[in-house]
């Protein structure tokens, strides 16, 4: 299935003209395969062996163009660095407290938020996000 929304990806990005060079289909790949929503600096450290030239910065850079294109979400939480998600379905997100560790969680009922909230408060709804916090079992493993 990763392989398959690797390629809608792909496929964004050729309709918008940015140019798909081994760096960025690197990036993109590494983000799609991964299920830990990482850093710029987690996928810099993964790819640095396979691309010596390569920066922070084009990881930084490459990311944004993603961000812009809509294929790639920024998710910031708190004051700790922004973890990168690849736009897929809806889905909500469980976060560790103690490790800092970003779980993907689908739960279809919620989808009538969006549309209770437009009833209820008149608001045009553009979109919305859940963040649920607790401790992951590796976590809770150490403390006991």
């Amino acid at each position: 299935m990763a392989n398959e929304q690797l390629q809608e990806a792909v496929n964004a990005l050729k309709n918008t003209k940015v140019r798909m060079t081994p760096q960025r289909h690197a990036i993109l790949e590494y983000l799609y395969n991964s299920m830990s929503h990482p850093t710029a600096d987690e996928i810099y450290k993964a790819l640095e062996g396979k691309f010596p030239n390569m920066s922070v910065a084009t990881v930084y850079n490459n990311l944004r163009v993603f961000k812009e294109v809509g294929i790639v979400k920024e998710l910031t939480y708190g004051d700790s660095s922004s973890r990168f998600d690849c736009v897929t379905t809806d889905h909500y997100h469980v976060i560790c407290t103690e490790c800092g560790k970003i779980v993907d969680f689908h739960y279809p009922g919620l989808d009538e938020v969006e549309t209770l909230a437009e009833h209820v408060t008149g608001f045009e709804i553009e979109s919305h996000r859940m963040e649920v916090y607790g401790t992951c079992p590796e976590c809770k493993t150490e403390k006991h």
